[in-house]
């Protein structure tokens, strides 16, 4: 399955970014995208492509990389504790790590890599995941040209959750060359378009070599007295397969908003709150959030880091896009305030502009969204207080 092609056809050598939607369609129907079952077009997103688990699954002693020269599968063999059949749905435990191979492999031409990261709404679910390919030293890149399997590492931290074969819970985008765009286009972008529904300080504008800072917000969108959600310990299993499907106060606490504008977080406990600014990407770029910041403070934002084309632009109907943060803090109780900086979005570009955008007819959850929790729960909330 995995014998190098000798006839891949490349033409990206003059163009570096973001492959969009229309290559990724030309890399299925080519082979460079190959899959055990039937690749669904839903699958394939503005700039980035949905993995989906495969049918086995390994409980394993420890998350580990292969390193050089070494295939997942025989590290598999060295840590795993035992097999487990996803084809009808499993458990997969909170606090426990586990392998998947997915159903997609890659036979990539030798100008390309790639980079995944997690889905929003596994984000959101506090699932910690991450790809592995064979010979890999890091997690979630994917080396030029690479010929072979993609496994997932499964880590849930907070909920455990029924996984099934062909569900998603990360997503891959291609690259060619360096897709970063430089300091200079990053300031010509903010001048020519509402990237931010405000305008940045001349502090934050010497940031920007670190890219665009995002701040919490701690008043309340709108009005709202409500600023967020912290995950209820001990709290049922979710099925990743039903939408809509749960009452959100069985799995989480409201927080509301406070006279010092401000919370403290609980080490190691998990929150969903959302940014202060709204967001636009506009189609000839992708956002990828910068997931910790060790000069902010000793906390983690944001898990699922990468926004499509489209997000929150304004000839899709959004306007801007509040960005939804997952936040854990580590260590020691740590306190946010209003307007603090939690992370930052890197833009990148794309070869070309997508023929399909985030939020028009790509199944986009989030394209309006303000503080909301993942597609799993239902939106109402009326059974805490009637407040909400």
């Amino acid at each position: 399955m995995f014998k190098r092609k000798v006839n891949h056809k490349s033409n990206f050598n003059s163009r570096t970014g973001v492959l969009p939607y229309q290559n990724l369609v030309s890399f299925v129907e080519e082979g460079v995208i190959l899959a055990d079952k039937e690749i669904n077009d839903n699958q394939i997103q503005p700039a980035s492509f949905d993995l989906r688990l495969g049918q086995k699954a390994w409980r394993v002693q420890a998350s580990f990389l292969p390193g050089p020269k070494r295939a997942v599968a025989e590290k598999i063999k060295d840590f795993s504790l035992h097999e487990i059949d996803l084809s009808s749905g499993a458990l997969l435990e909170r606090g426990c790590v586990y392998i998947v191979r997915l159903l997609e492999a890659l036979d990539l031409p030798p100008d390309l890599s790639g980079v995944a990261n997690p889905k929003s709404s596994t984000g959101r679910l506090d699932i910690f995941t991450r790809l592995i390919t064979d010979g890999a030293a890091d997690f979630d890149t994917i080396g030029r040209g690479y010929c072979g399997p993609l496994y997932v590492e499964i880590f849930p931290r907070t909920f455990s959750v029924i996984a099934t074969a062909g569900a998603s819970l990360n997503q891959l985008r291609l690259t060619c060359g360096e897709p970063e765009i430089p300091h200079a286009e990053l300031e010509k972008l903010l001048k020519e378009q509402a990237v931010l529904d405000r305008s940045l300080s001349e502090t934050e504008l010497g940031t920007l070599s670190r890219g665009v800072p995002i701040s919490v917000d701690l008043i309340g969108i709108d009005g709202a007295d409500f600023v967020g959600y912290k995950a209820r310990p001990h709290a049922p299993f979710i099925n990743i397969n039903l939408v809509e499907c749960y009452d959100p106060v069985h799995f989480w606490e409201p927080i509301y908003s406070s006279a010092n504008r401000a919370i403290i977080l609980n080490p190691e406990d998990f929150y969903i709150l959302a940014s202060r600014e709204a967001v636009s990407v506009p189609p000839n770029y992708a956002a990828e959030m910068v997931p910790y910041d060790v000069l902010a403070g000793e906390f983690r934002a944001h898990y699922a880091g990468f926004f499509d084309p489209g997000f929150g632009y304004a000839a899709t109907g959004a306007a801007g896009t509040r960005a939804v943060l997952e936040v854990r803090s580590h260590g020691v109780p740590f306190t946010i305030e209003h307007g603090q900086l939690v992370g930052r979005l890197r833009y990148e570009a794309l070869t070309e502009v997508p023929e399909r955008l985030y939020g028009v007819d790509a199944g986009s959850s989030y394209q309006r969204q303000g503080l909301k929790l993942s597609k799993h729960f239902k939106s109402c909330f009326k059974r805490l207080g009637g407040k909400l």
